[in-house]
């Protein structure tokens, strides 16, 4: 029998059972909608997955559909029911093995995503310290940059939003573009009024426009309105075309992509492509964890710094052990979601997300009355 399996650091149980449950939280948007440079949305939906053995019980999710619950169902639980809790890397692993045939990226990334980061809370809850006391970390805190601005604000919401957050200590903001091109002159212009000069500006056009034009933009953004940070100008899969954009922008405009890579493959594209300035990863999406640790030394060999992608309440625990990263960031969306659905969620402090040391694991409990309003998959707890 393998270390793996024996258990380490005296962890020794084996998994006991395996629940996947899935939540959709209505957005508060104009019309009850939200809006990017490339999609229109009315919900959000969580999927939540529990993993128990020794007595305590660790919690993961990811954000998307609720199909990704049916695949964790059908294909993860039983990979990891009957195993020991002691190596999340060890199941990671086999759970990549059982979804080769059934589809890796996507929905299958995002499946694995929410079982490893629940076998890593279970670790860490049976070991009695909170998450990032088990992780290799290298720092205590994480600054974030407040993210919503969606394009179809009024420009009173959009600058109370932004404007709230620079209240709030967080010195930069990032407000959805490029969805009607020809309004982002007048938002902008109402940000910078309300915020001032001193916050960063950051925009994402969602991979809404072409390569010229979204160089032309990117001129105008950094010239005009000094932003810092253009995130996924052309689509994540035109490499060629966020290569010209690093390379003929302006020096001091980054564009940042990767929140949809879902496997290192994915990211390896991207640096190899010298197609970002700042790398991103979604805890959620690529791999989980063990994923992101992975991604994480990909960044630091290539002198990238790594960007987290939203889930605030995992990713402060997570990017603490990336050796460079950049920032958090702080979405709307999921601050709404996560504050709903469980106690023990941070605020920011100085411009910074710092997980709690004295909560074991994640440090979340699950709000079970406000969860089950919302229950759109799953067996209801009692």
């Amino acid at each position: 029998m393998s270390a793996a399996d024996t258990g380490d650091h005296g962890v020794s149980c084996r998994i006991d059972s395996v629940e996947v449950h899935a939540f959709e939280l209505p957005t508060d948007g104009p019309d009850g909608k939200e809006e990017d440079g490339t999609l229109e949305w009315d919900s959000t939906t969580m999927v939540l997955v529990r993993v128990h053995a020794g007595g305590r019980t660790g919690l993961g999710y990811t954000y998307g559909d609720v199909s990704v619950a049916s695949f964790i169902e059908s294909q993860l639980a039983d990979v990891v029911r009957g195993r020991s809790a002691a190596s999340p890397p060890r199941l990671w692993e086999l759970m990549g093995r059982q979804i080769r045939n059934a589809g890796r990226p996507g929905a299958g990334a995002m499946a694995v995503s929410a079982v490893d980061v629940a076998l890593w809370d279970l670790k860490a809850r049976l070991l009695d310290l909170p998450l990032i006391h088990l992780l290799p970390s290298c720092h205590d805190r994480v600054p974030v940059y407040g993210s919503g601005g969606f394009t179809n604000y009024s420009l009173d919401r959009l600058t109370d939003q932004l404007g709230g957050w620079v209240e709030q200590g967080i010195p930069r903001v990032k407000l959805k573009t490029s969805r009607n091109p020809e309004r982002d002159p007048q938002r902008l212009g109402a940000v910078r009024k309300a915020i001032g000069d001193e916050p960063e500006v950051f925009t994402d056009a969602n991979g809404a426009l072409g390569r010229k034009q979204a160089l032309y933009w990117a001129r105008r953004f950094h010239e005009e309105w000094d932003v810092r940070r253009f995130e996924e100008p052309v689509s994540s899969a035109d490499l060629e075309g966020l290569r010209m954009l690093c390379e003929r922008g302006p020096e001091r405009l980054e564009i940042a992509a990767g929140e949809y890579a879902y496997t290192i493959r994915d990211f390896v594209n991207l640096v190899q492509g010298r197609a970002v300035d700042c790398l991103q990863a979604d805890v959620t999406r690529c791999g989980g964890i063990t994923g992101l640790l992975e991604t994480a030394g990909l960044s630091a060999a290539h002198h990238l710094d790594l960007s987290a992608h939203c889930a605030p309440a995992v990713s402060a625990h997570a990017f603490c052990a990336v050796r460079r990263p950049r920032h958090l960031e702080y979405f709307h969306d999921h601050v709404r979601f996560e504050r709903l659905l469980f106690d023990g969620t941070l605020s920011p402090d100085g411009g910074a997300l710092r997980p709690d040391p004295g909560r074991p694991g994640l440090g979340l409990e699950i709000k079970w009355p406000d969860a089950e309003r919302c229950r759109v998959h799953g067996t209801p707890t009692s």
